[in-house]
């Protein structure tokens, strides 16, 4: 499966964006789909998972209650809602597909494919 991220930009603190993530091939709806994010001089941190079919989301603490992950798999695409945007959200977020299930959702490691990443600053 390939990936395409979009939907980043340069918003105020406080702020809200929505990122697109869309696959291409007929698999997607069989894939745990993942975001993941990486800062200037950091690592690439798990930011949050679904599940294949879309029943099972999990999210970074340092997200929760502000970014919602969801996914339509009609039209092979994953989004990540973000709201109340602060400064330390700003990095490349990029997506994943996973094969393997359920397990291991938080770690790169377990991700087969990635999308190209999209940037997002939040100002203060």
């Amino acid at each position: 499966v390939q990936l395409q991220a979009s939907g980043g930009g340069l918003v105020q603190a406080g702020g809200s964006l929505r990122l697109s993530c869309a696959a291409s091939g007929r698999t997607f709806s069989a894939y745990v789909m993942g975001w993941f994010r990486q800062a200037p001089g950091k690592e690439r941190e798990f930011v949050a998972a679904i599940s294949a079919s879309g029943g099972g989301i999990n999210s970074a603490d340092s997200v929760r209650g502000r970014f919602t992950i969801s996914r339509d798999n009609a039209k092979n695409t994953m989004y990540l809602q973000m709201n109340s945007l602060k400064p330390e959200d700003t990095a490349v977020y990029y997506c994943a597909a996973k094969s393997t299930g359920w397990p291991n959702k938080t770690l790169k490691e377990a991700y087969d494919h990635w999308g190209q990443g999209t940037q997002v600053t939040v100002s203060s």
